[in-house]
């Protein structure tokens, strides 16, 4: 199997993604592609992707509130 057959079976399908709510919150959650997490601005969890599964279990989530706040100086 090569590299690029081994990431598209990871890829996760934007359709699920569209489906897909915080198991909390029952909000929509935004896909950010580049952390592979699924996020939720309303419960402040990111949920992690790993090979194109989404993992909404609360207890994996990383939470937001750990990250400095936009524009906020290190």
């Amino acid at each position: 199997m090569t590299e690029s057959d081994k990431s598209d079976r990871e890829r996760t399908d934007p359709r699920l993604l569209e489906l897909l709510v915080c198991p909390i919150t029952k909000s929509s959650l935004i896909y950010d592609e580049a952390r592979q997490e699924l996020v939720s601005r309303s419960a402040r969890l990111a949920y992690p992707i790993r090979r194109g599964v989404p993992h909404l279990v609360p207890s994996e989530a990383r939470s937001l509130d750990e990250e400095a706040p936009e524009g906020a100086s290190p």
